[in-house]
């Protein structure tokens, strides 16, 4: 696999994959905040994509595209979002993804793109949810939007999807990949500190239900074993177990000083 972007994603790509999937290009060097307003960032991105679109048009080769599966994409929908459903991307950031999607349908190019919702593990960035709520447990103070949920995803759990979508030769869809279990941040935050052993105090924002659930079943459709290991209620635990680890060591080095790319 060709990886472009050497980042959160970029990494886990590459270590999962190396060589396989040799016909396969990855671009995973977007952007990776839903809050940005920065113009330069979504230009870079769009350029990156046309540029790459067009080098596996010439070499034949297959473009796997991320997106969003976030509130940014689906905003709070009343049931579960599914990919035929329309949307109304509510910023900027899942304006700017629904756009490159167009973008990559319409190329000619063979594809696929993943609509991801919050990915979890190694090498994760600084201002993400899960290393910012642990560096804020551990400082003794975190603020908590009330009714706040996300879909958090084991990224092993997103290359074991990835993995089983290249080998079936899956291409020319648009496929949510989320645990489709949305987490309520209090419960996040809750299951932090009973690990680290810590009680922060809460800094409560005011806030209405936010839910944003995804549909997985045509994910599950077309890998039916997909997060089959570990039931639902067990799932927020035995990813914190796998990743608080990684981050409290991290604490020691200075959290912020994560790899930005």
């Amino acid at each position: 696999m060709r990886i472009i972007g050497d980042g959160f994603l970029g990494r886990n790509l590459a270590a999962a994959f190396g060589d396989r999937f040799p016909d396969v290009t990855a671009i995973a060097s977007g952007v990776s905040s839903t809050s940005t307003a920065a113009i330069a960032e979504y230009d870079r991105e769009a350029q990156v994509v046309y540029d790459v679109l067009e080098e596996c048009r010439r070499e034949g080769r297959l473009l796997l595209f991320f997106s969003t599966a976030s509130f940014s994409m689906y905003g709070f929908p009343e049931g579960e979002a599914a990919e035929t459903d329309p949307v109304r991307p509510a910023n900027a950031y899942g304006r700017h993804k629904l756009a490159l999607e167009t973008v990559v349908r319409s190329s000619g190019t063979e594809h696929l793109i993943l609509r991801l919702s919050h990915v979890v593990g190694r090498h994760q960035r600084a201002h993400q949810l899960l290393p910012t709520l642990v560096r804020h447990i551990a400082g003794g103070e975190v603020t908590v939007h009330q009714g706040a949920h996300r879909d958090l995803l084991d990224v092993r759990d997103l290359l074991q999807a990835v993995a089983r979508l290249l080998e079936a030769g899956v291409t020319k869809e648009v496929v949510n990949v989320a645990s489709g279990i949305p987490q309520p941040v209090e419960s996040v935050v809750t299951a932090i500190e009973q690990r680290l052993g810590v009680t922060a105090r809460r800094v409560h924002r005011p806030g209405s239900p936010a839910i944003t659930r995804v549909s997985v079943r045509h994910l599950r459709r077309l890998v039916p074993d997909f997060r089959g290991a570990t039931a639902d209620c067990d799932y927020l635990g035995s990813l914190l177990d796998a990743y608080l680890p990684y981050y409290t060591a991290l604490l020691s080095q200075d959290l912020t000083a994560l790899p930005s790319r």
